[in-house]
């Protein structure tokens, strides 16, 4: 089922329907726009037919400087089978040859009040959010001090009781379990919950808890930028862990790289706690200050300023 449909953006932006009524359900493959300027002067050697057609005061006023038979035939080339449809601004009158030849191919003609290039912007930013590619991680999302936390992890490791005292302590709970994520530029992943298991969180024992209903609405939100992968995992004995913080290990979402933190688990550490602080110290980090590079160089004036002098 398309994603995006020339009914969605008619609804969307309360957009008159001129005419092409039967091609309402068309789809709407790219979030690119297209102000067809030159294929009004006649060039279409590359007239991209699968964009939405944006007609503004400029294409429309040098529309009405061609004689008839141009009109007729500008139209009939710009109404093609895969064009998802035509969107006057500005309120402006639809031209009637333009009406016949969206009629004969069912293109749908609308029009909308709002100007050319705000109408074009908000059109534009209304399909890439859309249209953006999107996957689907197991994991938690969590808002923590205004940094996204995506908090990933075997199943039973604590993922879910770590996100239940992040709440507890004043922090929101934007996903749980299944975590959908779109990227909606080329280092923005945004991530939300399935409209299924919205505010909605399992913790074993209890079962399914709403945490709306039981924390209030602040306690929730329905989607966050990530920033920040933690990853936890069961403490092995046998592994080295960094004890530092100098080597940043990063994971690929889509075409997106992020930080990672691997978090060994075992009883007794308070995860809520630590997670609380690797978000303020990615905060501190995004500011310019970190404290392992901090130790790094003050240690090695340590050791250059103890070094024996054999000169």
């Amino acid at each position: 089922m398309p994603k995006v449909r020339t009914k969605d953006i008619i609804e969307q932006f309360q957009l008159e329907l001129v005419s092409g009524a039967e091609g309402i359900y068309r789809p709407i493959t790219t979030s690119d726009l297209s102000r067809p300027g030159i294929e009004m002067a006649g060039y279409f050697a590359y007239y991209p037919a699968e964009r939405l057609q944006l007609l503004g005061r400029t294409e429309l006023s040098f529309y009405e400087t061609l004689t008839p038979e141009e009109k007729r035939s500008r139209m009939e080339r710009l109404c093609t089978d895969i064009t998802p449809g035509i969107v006057v601004s500005r309120g402006l009158e639809v031209p009637p040859e333009l009406i016949e030849a969206s009629e004969r191919q069912s293109v749908p003609v609308m029009r909308s009040t709002m100007k050319t290039t705000r109408l074009s912007s908000r059109l534009t930013n209304y399909l890439e959010s859309k249209l953006a590619p999107t996957t689907a991680v197991h994991g938690v999302l969590v808002d923590v001090y205004g940094v996204g936390v995506l908090i990933t992890g075997k199943s039973g490791v604590g993922k879910s009781e770590t996100a239940l005292e992040l709440v507890k302590r004043g922090h929101r709970l934007v996903a749980d379990d299944c975590v959908e994520i779109r990227q909606e530029d080329e280092d923005t992943l945004v991530g939300s919950a399935p409209e299924l298991i919205e505010h909605l969180l399992e913790i074993r024992g209890l079962g399914i808890i709403n945490m709306m209903t039981l924390f209030g609405a602040g306690a929730v939100r329905t989607h966050k930028r990530i920033s920040l992968v933690i990853d936890l995992e069961l403490w092995d004995p046998e592994k080295q862990y960094d004890r530092l913080g100098l080597e940043e290990e990063k994971v690929k979402i889509l075409d997106t790289e992020l930080p990672k933190l691997t978090i060994p688990v075992r009883p007794g550490r308070n995860l809520a706690v630590i997670v609380e602080v690797a978000a303020m110290n990615f905060r501190l980090k995004r500011m310019g200050v970190n404290a392992a590079e901090e130790f790094s160089a003050r240690l090695s004036d340590a050791i250059e300023d103890g070094a024996p002098d054999y000169e």
